[in-house]
């Protein structure tokens, strides 16, 4: 079974509501950004440094009703996107990440 990891501010998971989730990435680029298990940790800490609370969905692709590509970032890199809203069957754990002894976000242990 693949994971793929997506990334969100705790707020905006608690606000959210009940549905398939969406974020504001879907509108303005047609997908939402995720990550693979090696790339969580710095996705975060690009992209969410000053966050105070992190949540990291835990997403089974196979129970995914949206389309997921695999494609290269600027650098090249292949990242997860999903086209279309994450449905909430195929979050299979949302898990709070924590920072590490440096103060960055570190990968949540056992993924």
């Amino acid at each position: 079974m693949r994971r793929v990891y997506h990334l969100v501010a705790k707020a905006t998971w608690d606000q959210a509501p009940a549905g398939p989730f969406q974020v504001a990435s879907l509108a303005s680029e047609g997908f939402i950004h995720c990550s693979n298990q090696d790339q969580v940790a710095r996705s975060a800490n690009r992209f969410y440094a000053g966050q105070a609370e992190l949540l990291l969905l835990c997403i089974d692709v196979d129970r995914l009703t949206s389309p997921l590509r695999d494609e290269p970032a600027a650098s090249g890199e292949l990242f997860p996107h999903i086209y279309g809203p994450i449905n909430r069957e195929a979050v299979m754990e949302v898990r709070p990440m924590e920072r590490g002894p440096e103060g960055g976000w570190a990968c949540p242990e056992g993924l």
